[in-house]
């Protein structure tokens, strides 16, 4: 019977409620499969026609925070990305601060002039002989996916780029231009990438090697993922440059306190939930 119930999406489409994403979703953030499938056993008997799925969601992050709290948190990966929002700032530092952290040498929001235009660059990621030229498509939720125009654009700007004279003065350098979201590209946009040779890093983009896996496999998790995270204070973290949720255990809770304004308890548990998230 549940396989023909409707759910409704973040974006307001209707899909069939699939007892398959939930198990998958329950083990991508790290519960056995025992209790992967104890939770949609629960979620097949509460779901309902018109059922919107961040309740589904928010049910199974219930039900993980009492039987695996890491998981519950890890568990909110994509909201958190969500949560960088609402300009898309904050999300070109994490970007950016993700290549540092996988030894790229990196500079944010850069004015580089093209034969024609001069354009200002989301981010340069430099490794070795190879020079990304980023640009960040953030999107909240309710704004879905990356369109191939944003693609055209980007390769039109990038072409643009290689006859100025930055460009031409870095000959000995492989470059590359990357286009990254914290949702997911079309069908339309992989395939134009593809054909020009556009690198896209997305939501399980690409295949296997998507963000959200650099995010896991490198635990490079966002600090809006920690629960005690408030949007409020999302300018402080961005201030004092605390963009990963790693960043809250390598200081004091007294400093940290210091730096958010925000009361010690609430620091320490903050550093309390950073510890069980980035638990081995």
């Amino acid at each position: 019977m549940t396989k023909e119930i409707q759910v409704i999406k973040q974006s307001g489409e209707r899909e069939p409620f699939s007892s398959r994403k939930v198990y998958r979703s329950a083990r991508r953030v790290g519960a056995s499969k025992k209790l992967a499938n104890q939770i949609v056993s629960i979620i097949e008997k509460e779901v309902y026609p018109d059922i919107r799925t961040e309740k589904i969601f928010s049910r199974i992050k219930k039900i993980l925070a009492k039987e695996k709290p890491q998981s519950s948190i890890r568990f909110s990966l994509k909201k958190a990305m969500e949560k960088l929002g609402p300009t898309g700032y904050p999300f070109e530092k994490y970007i950016g601060e993700i290549f540092y952290r996988q030894g790229y040498k990196v500079k944010i929001n850069q004015h580089i002039a093209g034969r024609c235009l001069k354009y200002e660059i989301d981010f340069l990621a430099q490794k070795n002989d190879t020079l990304y030229i980023g640009e960040c498509k953030y999107r909240n939720l309710k704004e879905g996916l990356v369109r191939s125009r944003e693609a055209l654009t980007n390769y039109a700007r990038f072409l643009d780029l290689q006859m100025g004279n930055y460009l031409k003065n870095n000959k000995s350098l492989k470059i590359k231009t990357v286009l990254v979201t914290n949702t997911k590209f079309t069908h339309s946009t992989s395939r134009y990438a593809r054909c020009v040779g556009t690198e896209l890093l997305g939501w399980r983009e690409p295949k296997g090697q998507g963000l959200e896996k650099i995010i896991e496999d490198n635990k490079l998790y966002p600090i809006t993922i920690l629960p005690s995270f408030k949007k409020e204070a999302a300018f402080r973290f961005q201030e004092r440059k605390l963009m990963m949720a790693d960043d809250v255990v390598k200081i004091s809770s007294k400093k940290l306190s210091r730096y958010l304004n925000i009361p010690q308890k609430k620091a320490e548990k903050m550093q309390g939930e950073a510890k069980i998230l980035l638990a081995n």
